[in-house]
Formats: structure tokens, sequence, C-alpha cells
């Protein structure tokens, strides 16, 4: 396990992310935590803050009984903030918002009204620093994660598949798209690091087709590697067969079925990575408790897709996964953008 101290090289890595996202002398912050998140986060965003010359206030809340019947983890939708004007009232009076909860406020119930007051929200993840410091957003990716977003908004179709049976076809026409490179500076925009997505969220309806998880790919909820394949039959947005004979599959039933909502069985985003500092393999040389998961989510070349919430077709639900998988072929409109795993052209 690593050692959750402050680091010169830490508070350095902090400050030169905040300044990516246009933090500077007199600019007005709000650091948001809570009783459980990693103490070092609190004091390295504070340290990094005060050399910037920054004009910062922490808030830290309670962390909120747990209400749900199993684990929640990694889902970007902390209930810290329980609705509390004062603090709504607060948030709303700054430039920008530098999250450090568990879970992360980018999928907050408060976090629309907010967004709306032109607030800007830099989540830094519930990672250990020598994680984030990795990681740490660079501005050269800034173009690259735009572009593939581009090409989200102007294609039609996204399908993906992959030598394991992988084939989804999915209709992305008019889909609300997104990402970041682990930086902001647009008024109400969201950030996160560690970043390096590209992704969307499909209309109702518009999921179809087959997702063979292989050994290797990722759980990011259950902070694991599969050993064995789940096989998954996608009907209209749902998963409607879970195949496998093996403790992964009985695993990914299992936390679903728990739920008792069949809205956790609805796809909630697709995308891939973009991030050529996050690594496939370096889960495996960590603590669960020293990990989120989010570095995952954005190595370069992923197929990211998830479980849960999708705001955009109506459906909500604490039940989540992130699951990135591996040597898949992404492809817009016909146009591959990740072909067995592999950037294409202008965004590799």
């Amino acid at each position: 396990m690593l050692q959750e101290v402050v680091e010169g090289k830490w508070i350095a890595s902090f400050r030169r992310a905040l300044q990516l996202n246009g933090i500077g002398k007199g600019s007005q912050i709000a650091v948001v935590a809570e009783t459980q998140s990693r103490p070092v986060l609190s004091q390295l965003c504070g340290l990094a803050l005060y050399e910037l010359g920054a004009h910062y206030s922490t808030i830290v809340l309670p962390t909120p009984a747990q209400t749900a019947p199993v684990p929640v983890k990694s889902t970007g939708a902390s209930n810290a903030i329980q609705h509390m004007r004062h603090v709504v009232e607060a948030l709303k009076h700054v430039e920008v918002i530098v999250d450090v909860t568990v879970e992360g406020l980018i999928h907050a119930e408060e976090w629309p009204e907010i967004e709306a007051a032109g607030v800007r929200l830099f989540t830094i993840c519930n990672e250990h620093p020598e994680i984030l410091e990795r990681t740490e957003p660079r501005a050269e990716l800034g173009p690259k994660v735009q572009l593939g977003i581009d090409m989200l908004n102007a294609a039609k179709e996204m399908r993906v598949s992959s030598k394991a049976g992988t084939d989804l076809i999915i209709n992305i026409q008019d889909a609300p798209c997104g990402g970041t490179p682990g930086f902001s500076t647009s008024p109400g925009g969201v950030a996160h690091w560690p970043g390096g997505l590209c992704l969307c969220f499909p209309a109702e309806g518009a999921v179809n087709g087959r997702i063979v998880m292989a050994p290797g790919d990722m759980n990011l909820t259950f902070k694991s590697y599969l050993h064995h394949p789940i096989d998954l039959t996608i009907e209209k947005d749902f998963i409607t067969h879970i195949g496998g004979d093996n403790l992964d599959a009985d695993l990914f039933r299992e936390y679903l079925a728990a739920w008792d909502d069949p809205v956790a069985y609805g796809m909630s985003h697709v995308g891939w990575g973009m991030n050529p500092r996050a690594r496939w393999e370096s889960m495996a040389l960590y603590d669960k408790r020293d990990v989120q998961g989010t570095e995952f989510r954005a190595w370069a070349g992923n197929f990211l897709w998830s479980t849960g919430s999708n705001q955009y077709a109506g459906r909500f639900t604490l039940g989540h996964f992130d699951l990135p998988m591996r040597a898949c072929t992404i492809s817009l409109d016909g146009t591959p953008v990740v072909i067995d795993g592999v950037l294409q052209g202008e965004l590799a």
C-alpha cells in the first residue's frame, strides 16, 4: 500500500493541473470534500491553490449513510451535498469547484443547477496521488479529444466488433457527446483527472447487439480484470441475457439483480479512451484502496461502455458498471476510429 502523505512533486503536479483548468491569481475556488475523502487530496489542493494565489475555501460535507443494497463504487454521482440549499447557493458563486468527493460530482443531482450558473467543475478522482501524477493532464491531449468529440457529433452510427464475438450497433444520431482531456476553461465546463475520453449517451432504444467481454477486460465497480468471458445480449438498450458459466458472469448477474431495478440493466454511455499515459496493466500493481479506476476508463484505444443512469434517455439508478474492453474495433459511419484496440489517424 502506498503512503498518503504530501510530497513536493505532487504539489507541483496539482498546481500544473489547476493552471490548465484556468485557475490562477485571484480565481474564486471552492474545494468540495466529504468526511470519507482522501485527506491528502484536499491538502494538495489547498497548497497548490495557495501557490497560485487563488482565493479558495474548503467545504467538507458529512459522507451520507448508505442506502443501496450493495456497495456503490466509481459512479461520478456523489450524494454528499444532500440538496442542502446553503451549499448549492454557495457553489453557484465561485468560478471553479475543485471536487475531491469520493464518488465525484459529475453526475450529482445538484450539478445541473450549479452548472447553469456558469461554474466549472474539476473533479480530482479518488485515486492515490501517485496515479494522478502519472496521468497528469497535458495540454497536447486537448485537440485530440476535441477531434474525437467532433467525430462523434458528426456521426449517425457507431459499430463495435471484436475477435471475441462483440457485434454492437448503436444509433448515435443527435446523441449528446462529450469527453475531457482532463481540463476545461469554458463556462459550465466539466473535467476530471485522470482524463482522456470521448463518449456519448445514446437515446432511448438506440443500442442493439452482442457484447463479449474477454479475459483481461475490466469491471471497474469490482476493480478487477475478468478471468473468464461474459456474453451479453443487448436489445433496445437493455441487457436481456448474461451468458457465462463462471465466477465473473455470476458476479455480474448477482450485482445487477441486487438492485431489483430494471434500469440497472440499461446502457448508459459508450465511447473510447484517449490517454496514452493511462495504462491497462497498472491495476495489477496497486491495492484496491489505492485506486478509483478512472485511469482504466481512459487508456488509449479501449472501448468503454457502462450500465446504469442515462439522463438523456430518461433513466436513473445508482446501479452502475464501467466496463472498459481491449482489442475492439470501433467505427463511426463505417470509418474506423479504433482498430483492434489501437487509435487511428489523427486520434493516435
